[in-house]
């Protein structure tokens, strides 16, 4: 008979004290409960005898994950090309560029034969001569018009033509300039490459066919004359083409005509004519219509009326009303000095002066 606390037929097998004693020695933990992964088999699975109960998790893959690939792909391509934009600069690279050479310049006094002719009205002087047809001031600077070429499209040479222009307005046509008492302006226009021969040009000039400030701008003598008129009248023409695939090259070839008064005489004292043809040739790549400079490849200055023994690399020392050039020529010219250009010096034509 069983005790007072035992089922009547006895204790079930699955109960305290029956076929459980043979498991007391196994422990499931709470760790192993959560760690436990429980999945049902299909129908396929639960017909076939041998299916285990389990599956076998597939086994982690070392290494990049495709997904990881492909990104550090794209990184490496965004990369790649960032660089090669970055050497493709529209505009080129500064290291890139090749040396700026030196402005080459010549300026030629031209003398007069007899006296210079004056008048007391400078409109007076304009109307008799041949600049009477010219236009005043930067009207004379007109822009062509502007086409695209093989490697430079029609803004580009637009921005070339402008810039020039600019220059030209501010190297002839700026009674501080002309003065002698302001080159700033000019200056900021100059290519970076020329701009210590422009400073020493204007510092130290010399007749060496490298550092006159006169190839550079047109400077009077304030000591000598100064303006009789502000209307400066002006003719002249540019042109434009490429000196190769990465540089435009801008000629200009204007005539300048300034009435002129001794420095210090009254408003009454008879004027004169003083006429400064310049050609210039300008160059600009694709960093200088970027910054819009310019650079300078050859100055031919031809000025008058001046006195062939006067030096014009500093200053131009203009002939006034009823001034003669005298007896004295241009000075020496060595031919042994390969360094050293000749002296020039022309004669100013009868014609080039107003008739009064």
């Amino acid at each position: 008979m069983g005790g007072p606390g035992d089922p009547p037929e006895g204790t079930p097998e699955g109960g305290p004290g029956g076929a459980e004693d043979e498991y007391r020695s196994v422990v499931f933990d709470e760790s192993f409960v959560r760690a436990a992964r429980l999945r049902e088999s299909s129908a396929a699975e639960r017909m076939a005898e041998h299916a285990p109960a389990v599956r076998r998790r597939p086994p982690l893959r070392r290494g990049l994950t495709r997904q990881a690939l492909i990104l550090a792909l794209l990184i490496a391509v965004a990369f790649g090309t960032a660089i090669y934009l970055g050497v493709r600069h529209p505009y080129g690279s500064a290291q890139a560029r090749r040396p700026v050479e030196p402005l080459r310049m010549t300026v030629i006094p031209l003398a007069p034969q007899g006296k210079v002719p004056g008048a007391a009205d400078p409109e007076r002087l304009f109307a008799r001569s041949p600049a009477a047809p010219f236009d005043t001031g930067a009207e004379g600077i007109p822009l062509p018009a502007s086409r695209s070429t093989a490697h430079f499209s029609d803004s580009q040479v637009t921005t070339a033509l402008t810039t020039v222009k600019d220059y030209i307005v501010r190297s002839s046509l700026d009674p501080e300039v002309l003065a002698g008492r302001e080159v700033r302006p000019l200056r900021a226009l100059v290519d970076s490459g020329q701009l210590d021969q422009f400073d020493r040009s204007l510092a130290h000039p010399a007749a060496d066919g490298r550092h006159a400030s006169t190839g550079w701008l047109v400077r009077i003598d304030p000591t000598r004359a100064r303006l009789a008129d502000d209307r400066i009248r002006v003719f002249g023409t540019l042109r434009t083409a490429e000196a190769d695939a990465a540089t435009l090259e801008v000629s200009a070839d204007h005539t300048f005509v300034y009435a002129l008064r001794p420095a210090g005489a009254a408003s009454d004292a008879p004027a004169s004519l003083f006429t400064v043809r310049r050609e210039l040739t300008f160059q600009l790549d694709r960093d200088d219509l970027r910054t819009r400079q310019v650079r300078l490849s050859t100055a031919y200055v031809q000025a008058g009326p001046l006195a062939c023994a006067e030096d014009s690399a500093a200053y131009l020392r203009p002939l006034l009303a009823g001034q003669t050039a005298g007896t004295g020529g241009p000075a020496g010219t060595n031919p042994y000095d390969t360094d050293s250009p000749a002296s020039l010096c022309g004669t100013l034509a009868p014609g080039a002066q107003p008739r009064v």
